[in-house]
């Protein structure tokens, strides 16, 4: 199986492009600030996927999908700030938040998938 195949990546990278795309329209302040701090977050989320998924051992491969959670966490905090600070609708937060935390769940699960097997690119 490619990385491509997964759908932890798929549905990250999709997401971190819809997050992307919403930071565009914010004024330079809140892009520098709050954006750039949203984005590094969002896109460290499919970036540990996939540096995860090129390691050899598979404590490796569990450990950088643990830094991916860890990131997806981050994201929820920026985009409720984003809220809190009116970059973003109620609706469109929470819309983004269930996708996350629906990615949160495969993300769990893929993690599990991992286990003490050797081939752990075999697995979602």
């Amino acid at each position: 199986m490619k990385l491509e195949d997964l759908q932890v990546y798929q549905i990250s990278m999709k997401l971190a492009d819809e997050v992307h795309d919403l930071i565009l329209e914010w004024d330079n302040f809140h892009k520098f600030s709050t954006g750039t701090q949203l984005l590094d977050a969002a896109d460290s989320v499919s970036a540990n996927i996939s540096e995860g998924y090129g390691r050899f051992h598979f404590k490796d491969h569990r450990n950088f999908l643990y830094f991916s959670r860890g990131s997806l966490s981050e994201t929820k905090t920026w985009l409720t700030k984003a809220v809190n600070r009116r970059l973003i609708t109620e609706e469109k937060y929470n819309d983004l938040i269930n996708r996350y935390n629906a990615l949160g769940v495969k993300l769990n699960n893929y993690i599990k998938s991992i286990g003490d097997k050797g081939d752990a690119n075999n697995n979602e």
